[in-house]
């Protein structure tokens, strides 16, 4: 049986995504800082306590999955905040950086070791962090972290082809969560549908790419 590693799967997006693989005949093991009764009742294993930008809770992660081989990893585990010029939070814009792109790379890393030729890693990132794509400005935390999330992902992509792992970097759409104040356009079942057809769909041949969980092919 597959098994997959979820970061923040205690909730929306990354609770969804655990569901979906359970529905389909795969292990999940969520990871959080939190859980929540819906994960525990679904996932295989819940490894709590664990905040991804937190050193020791890496190390800790690793040590609790170890024997655990990972067919897919989804680096799920979020920070949305707002900065307005004139009156920037650079605190609100580092801890922006350590959540949403600093976090990912730890967690990669530190798992390395459990995947194996044929295995994938999804990077949740957004349309935002595409430079090409802002035309609003704004949310300088969001925009830079997620920007440099695919940075990260673009080449752990190109460090990982030879190996046989795969990587995609995933937009999951405007979903109804608590991170927007529910406030979306799709809901955390339909976002959670179609990142796992993209997953689905991931290979050597389009590792490193950063789509739409619609299926569009986004811009830099």
């Amino acid at each position: 049986m597959k098994q997959a590693v979820i970061t923040g799967a205690n909730r929306g997006i990354g609770l969804e995504l655990a569901r979906h693989y359970v529905e389909a005949g795969w292990q999940v093991i969520g990871v959080c800082r939190q859980s929540s009764d819906a994960l525990d009742a679904i996932a295989k294993r819940v490894v709590a306590g664990i905040d991804v930008t937190e050193e020791a809770c890496i190390k800790k992660l690793a040590s609790e999955l170890d024997g655990e081989p990972i067919d897919l990893l989804i680096n799920n585990a979020g920070l949305l905040q707002d900065e307005q010029l004139g009156k920037i939070d650079f605190d609100s814009i580092r801890s922006q950086m350590e959540i949403n792109a600093y976090a990912p790379l730890r967690v990669t890393e530190a798992l390395l070791p459990k995947l194996s030729k044929g295995s994938k890693i999804a990077l949740i990132t957004s349309r935002m962090g595409s430079i090409a794509d802002n035309d609003s400005g704004g949310r300088y935390g969001y925009r830079a972290s997620k920007a440099a999330l695919n940075a990260f992902g673009k080449s752990l992509a190109m460090d990982l082809k030879p190996k046989g792992i795969a990587v995609a970097l995933l937009h999951p759409g405007y979903v109804k969560t608590r991170m927007v104040n529910f406030g979306g356009h799709i809901t955390p079942e339909e976002a959670a549908k179609g990142l796992a057809e993209r997953i689905e769909g991931l290979t050597l041949e389009n590792t490193g790419s950063f789509w739409h969980s619609n299926g569009d092919a986004l811009p830099w």
